[in-house]
């Protein structure tokens, strides 16, 4: 499985951490607005950078790192390609108060999403993750959970409590 990153901010960067341990670098590719630090970031732990489209087409699981406000404007540039896969990928969003529902509209289809809240410990292990998903089959699901247990704890819990959760 490819693992794909969209921001690699301070949220970003601590779940690719993370998932560089439990996947392997090898099969992380990193994207941000800014290149350069998706670069840097990716020198380091020794995975590959690309850009957001690249990310979109080539990966299985794809970690929507980027603010809020921002999301509805990366996804919109992604969405013709997505589209073109047609739903053979999973979407990760940590966005905190957008809810799955929105994530979908705003990327263009009924996706397989999982809802994630991490916390920065997680970039050590000692992350707290509560995540909700929907339309994800049992092996995406297990490859998510292999990839995310180095981060630390993840909690499954209903979307209605991902706000107190946080």
């Amino acid at each position: 499985m490819r693992y794909g990153f969209i921001g690699c901010g301070n949220m970003g960067s601590a779940i690719a951490r993370a998932v560089c341990r439990g996947a392997g670098a090898e099969n992380v590719t990193l994207a941000n607005r800014t290149p350069a630090k998706a670069e840097a970031l990716a020198k380091e732990l020794g995975c590959a950078a690309a850009d957001n489209n690249t990310v979109a087409a080539d990966c299985d699981v794809i970690f929507l790192g980027v603010k809020p406000q921002m999301m509805a404007g990366m996804l919109a540039g992604i969405a013709p390609v997505l589209a073109k896969r047609g739903g053979k990928f999973l979407l990760v969003s940590m966005a905190a108060g957008l809810s799955m529902a929105r994530v979908r509209e705003m990327a263009g289809g009924e996706y397989p999403i999982i809802r994630i809240m991490p916390n920065t410990p997680a970039a050590l292990g000692a992350g707290m993750i509560q995540y909700c998903s929907d339309g994800v089959d049992d092996g995406r699901m297990f490859a998510f959970l292999g990839a995310m247990a180095p981060a630390g704890r993840l909690d499954a819990i209903p979307e209605n409590l991902m706000d107190a959760a946080s």
